[in-house]
């Protein structure tokens, strides 16, 4: 993994998406990963603890090269503790697809130092083809659960409400004053919705838990995998979000 006399970075990640990123290229820089890190399964790196509470010291004692943040999943605090351990972090910052892209590539190439890896134009070349959904006169108004008790929705500048405005799913709560906003269900259920999404994580909505919830509402049962991690799964995240959409009719 050197190239010439340049030894290969250590690299511990605090986000699974990237960390599932760099796996997929050069499996041998991860040191250190969360314990949320699920994919690729089996891998072989030093777990650090959780995305909002990561073991510092231990990850310090790692001696990376590199970590990698994300200002959403990962707290200020803790990401200001390995920089006064002396850690060099990389924090990214990702609210659409095309920063998400930008973001990886920083990542990848500039971060770790490796070449722009195959699958990374793979996904962007798999959401050119994508129509953009936002604003279409055939667009499909939904309200978008990420948790319930209490109930917490997509709401404005998110990621995930990006991805599914490109395929033709209008967010209602877009226009909310804040990305995750608190929704009584009795008002999700009054918004006006043609489809209701939810996604199995980060909490896991299943065929028995969720729908129920939102009588008479299609219910588009996701991959959230697919529709929030920024990686490898961009590629196939247009078929797979697309397919489950489509099966919400």
């Amino acid at each position: 993994m050197t190239t010439g006399q340049h030894r290969a970075p250590r690299v511990v990640s605090l986000v699974p998406s990237l960390t599932e990123a760099v796996a997929a290229t050069a499996p041998d820089l991860l040191v250190g990963v969360t314990d949320w890190c699920s994919h690729p399964a089996g891998l072989d790196a030093a777990r650090v603890g959780g995305t909002k509470n990561p073991d510092t010291a231990r990850i310090a004692a790692l001696a990376p090269d590199l970590v990698l943040a994300n200002e959403e999943e990962n707290r200020a605090p803790d990401l200001g503790a390995l920089r006064a351990a002396g850690l060099d972090v990389l924090v990214t910052e990702i609210r659409d697809l095309d920063q998400a892209l930008r973001e990886l590539e920083r990542v990848l190439v500039r971060g770790c130092r490796l070449p722009r890896p195959g699958w990374l134009d793979d996904a962007a070349d798999a959401w050119r083809d994508v129509r953009a959904g936002a604003g279409a006169a055939d667009a499909r108004g939904a309200v978008v659960p990420i948790w319930r008790r209490p109930w917490m929705v997509l709401g404005r500048d998110t990621f995930a409400g990006d991805l599914l405005a490109r395929l033709g799913v209008r967010n209602l709560y877009a226009d909310h004053a804040e990305r995750y906003p608190r929704v009584p269900v009795e008002e999700l259920n009054a918004r006006g919705a043609d489809l209701v999404v939810l996604p199995d994580e980060p909490y896991r909505f299943t065929a028995d838990d969720g729908p129920e919830a939102f009588p008479g509402l299609p219910s588009a049962l996701v991959s959230g995998r697919h529709l929030t991690w920024y990686g490898p799964s961009l590629a196939a995240a247009p078929a797979v979000l697309g397919a489950a959409l489509d099966a919400a009719r």
